[in-house]
């Protein structure tokens, strides 16, 4: 691999290709040249990156020639046409999407907890899902030391989650209702201002939705653990940026709130917020825009034997998406 790789972007004008770019730049990663690429609609829009500005340019089947890098965040259906072809041209792709994740011949990284994965690509290397890779940074430490069996889970997840246009829905809402308006929607089902809805992907036969199943199998593969099991309900909240997950675990060996502490604070990527008699406990938003999940309400779980409850929070566009995939580049350049 290049020591300066030449990086593109795909899908680059979206809420998670925005922060793409904001985070090459941020942790001063050493692309030599880096390439913005999108739909035709947003062809000539600029970016500032470096000082420099830099015009979108169109995603077409001849766009990854000379490139090193290139990472997708523009949906299932480009990622399953034009990864291929950027493999083809020599490129390493990182995947944001759902495309390749459980495909057995593709790695399915979190840096923090399966980076060595990563050099094993056969071209495509895959994000995981945003709720999955927030849960599992304090999940998966727990695992370590006290091997979990099956966890419970609800998520609380943000607007920005769906994109910039359910984010720009909810501001609609909110306007509409505060001046005395009717709502209007397009993005979602039913009204999300002032409303959750338990409803997050689409649903499946055994009305889980896809979401709610992505941690259980996608937590299978990134922990290496064919026996974890997870029943989850995700739901959609009024909140602009960063999921919150709250979470039931149980363990195969004896655990303690003291015990978990001390894993959780040595953690990497992950601060450990948990002094409830001061009110302090993760938020989303105080999470929002950083790198690091928060982990706190770490208590007994008086259901389970063996049994942790805890509350992780997360901006899903940073940790569940754009930073852990240029977290996989860095690995790529080690």
């Amino acid at each position: 691999m290049n020591r300066n790789p030449h990086v593109a972007v795909v899908g680059a004008t979206g809420a998670v290709g925005v922060e793409m770019v904001k985070a090459l730049e941020k942790r001063g990663f050493p692309a030599g040249q880096l390439t913005l690429l999108a739909s035709a609609r947003s062809v000539g829009r600029e970016f500032r990156f470096r000082g420099g500005k830099i015009t979108v340019k169109e995603l077409t089947g001849t766009s990854f020639k000379g490139i090193d890098i290139a990472l997708f965040s523009a949906g299932g259906s480009i990622s399953r046409e034009f990864a291929p072809i950027a493999v083809q041209s020599g490129c390493v792709v990182i995947d944001n999407s759902s495309a390749f994740r459980m495909d057995d011949s593709v790695p399915l990284v979190i840096p923090e907890i399966n980076a060595s994965e990563a050099k094993l690509h056969k071209g495509i290397i895959a994000n995981p899902n945003c709720t999955t890779a927030i849960t599992l940074m304090a999940l998966y430490p727990l695992h370590k030391a006290f091997d979990v069996k099956r966890v419970f889970a609800s998520s609380y997840q943000a607007v920005s989650g769906t994109g910039a246009r359910a984010i720009e829905e909810l501001r609609r809402q909110v306007t509409q209702l505060v001046n005395g308006q009717t709502v209007t929607k397009e993005i979602y089902p039913h009204q999300i201002a002032f409303n959750v809805l338990p409803h997050v992907d689409s649903f499946l036969p055994d009305h889980y939705t896809k979401e709610e199943m992505k941690m259980q199998n996608e937590g299978r593969k990134i922990m290496h653990h064919p026996t974890f099991r997870a029943s989850v309900t995700c739901v959609r909240v009024p909140v602009y940026r960063a999921h919150s997950v709250a979470v039931s675990a149980e363990f195969g060996k004896p655990v303690s709130p003291e015990a978990a502490r001390e894993v959780l604070k040595k953690a990497p990527g992950l601060d450990v917020v948990d002094q409830p008699e001061k009110a302090e406990y993760p938020l989303p938003l105080y999470v929002a825009e950083k790198d690091n999940c928060q982990v706190g309400r770490i208590r007994r779980d008086c259901a389970l034997d063996n049994g942790l409850c805890f509350w992780v929070c997360g901006d899903q566009l940073l940790k569940g998406a754009a930073l852990n995939a240029v977290q996989i580049a860095e690995e790529l350049l080690k």
